[in-house]
């Protein structure tokens, strides 16, 4: 079980769908005379009105530059600013907002860790254990560690139900060696959750620290990095339903106290002279230059939004979606659906036989249908099942049954037409 999920007692009340489709502008138009239908939520959330309606109004009424000013708009812009990483904080458990690190996303949050832990903290005989269900965010930054210091990068395996090889995890640290563990907490690919629990007590027993990628985990369910025990977490907030270029990293303020700065530049500084520059406290010391301000304005009311709405609601909705597209899906002959992982969240990713997944998105966008297809920034993955991509539809909390009815449908015509 992952400890991240944290069901209520009681049966949450299902989700008005409509009401929430209201308040996202974007959903109420048509494509080519079809009603739009969005399922590529993995990719990047569509924005609703809070969202859009905060940023406007922090742009109208008290723009200014942050931590720099002594007037009235740069001290209420300022608090605005820094008010979000006490909503972040909240929003994982956060024991203190100064362990929340804003960057542009989760791509930048890891290279973060990769540059000031990897090259900064880590022994150059140690290793980097990652998994093959990785999104290139979180391969590319280690095999650069291993290029420039030959720190070793290690791989788990995955099986063919899409889920994470424990046996082959626990031989993987067996040796003392891996200094970090960096794994998914949950798959954009297959859908997976890794047992994130399982995983920080199996890597800090053998004296690894734990990040985890949380860019979809923490759409669809609560996270407790407390409870979690991991030393470090990445998401986004784009695909929060907040805006793009924003991301968090959260860390322990003990390594985050060690690890030496990633950008050099102003407003992570504490003094300057032509012999020597010391350091700003964190987290502004990982925070180099003007920040993106009203970035994080939007990424505060994305998180209100979401926790108005409530995790167990968002959950038992994406379940009910979950369980609908399988079924659906699956009656489809020819049609692959990749992984069959026992916890997995609102993504599917299949096949079509005959039809390549470019040519399947592009006559599901002729009839208004947005999915994504390719190897999701996870060409290993592919590989390892034996695909050069697959198309994937990605649920939101305002996809409707309707909606992959309608996906479905439109794949038995797509597959008459390859036949």
């Amino acid at each position: 079980m992952n400890v991240a999920l944290k069901p209520s007692a009681a049966r949450p009340a299902p989700l008005d769908v409509a009401r929430i489709r209201a308040e996202f502008p974007i959903l109420s138009q048509t494509v080519r005379g079809k009603k739009l239908v969005f399922l590529d939520s993995a990719a990047s959330a569509q924005k609703p009105r809070a969202v859009m309606e905060a940023m406007r109004e922090a742009m109208e009424t008290q723009y200014a530059n942050v931590h720099r000013g002594l007037h009235w708009m740069s001290e209420r812009t300022t608090d605005a600013y820094e008010g979000t990483r006490s909503v972040v904080a909240s929003l994982i458990n956060a024991p203190d907002p100064h362990e929340i690190v804003f960057v542009r996303n989760s791509t930048e949050g890891i290279n973060l860790v990769a540059h000031s832990y990897g090259r900064g903290i880590m022994r150059p005989g140690q290793a980097v254990l990652i998994s093959e269900m990785e999104h290139h965010s979180n391969i590319v930054p280690w095999q650069m560690l291993r290029d420039a210091r030959g720190n070793e990068l290690r791989v788990c395996p995955v099986t063919d139900a899409g889920e994470l090889d424990m046996e082959a995890f626990e031989r993987l640290l067996d040796d003392g060696k891996v200094g970090l563990v960096a794994i998914t907490h949950m798959s954009n690919v297959l859908g997976t959750y890794t047992p994130a629990e399982r995983i920080v007590q199996l890597a800090h027993g053998c004296g690894a620290r734990v990040l985890f990628d949380g860019s979809q985990a923490v759409v669809h369910r609560p996270v407790d990095v407390q409870a979690l025990d991991c030393d470090f977490y990445v998401f986004t907030g784009h695909k929060l339903y907040g805006p793009t270029g924003i991301g968090v990293l959260w860390a322990r303020r003990s390594l985050l106290e060690t690890m030496p700065p990633f950008l050099g530049g102003g407003d992570m500084i504490s003094s300057v002279s032509w012999e020597r520059t010391t350091w700003a406290e964190v987290p502004h010391k990982f925070e180099a230059g003007t920040p993106a301000i009203l970035e994080a304005i939007g990424l505060n009311a994305a998180i209100t939004y979401v926790q108005s709405i409530g995790y167990d609601a968002i959950g038992a909705h994406e379940t009910s979606l979950v369980d609908h597209a399988l079924a659906r899906l699956g009656g489809i002959e020819g049609l692959r659906v990749l992984g069959r992982a026992q916890d997995r969240g609102g993504v599917v990713s299949f096949t079509l036989d005959r039809a390549h997944a470019h040519d399947v998105a592009t006559l599901l966008d002729r009839q208004g249908i947005a999915v994504r297809a390719g190897h999701h920034c996870a060409e290993p993955l592919m590989h390892r099942f034996g695909l050069p991509g697959s198309a994937r539809a990605s649920f939101g909390l305002y996809t409707t049954h309707e909606e992959i009815d309608a996906l479905a449908d439109t794949l038995v015509r797509v597959r008459e037409f390859f036949a």
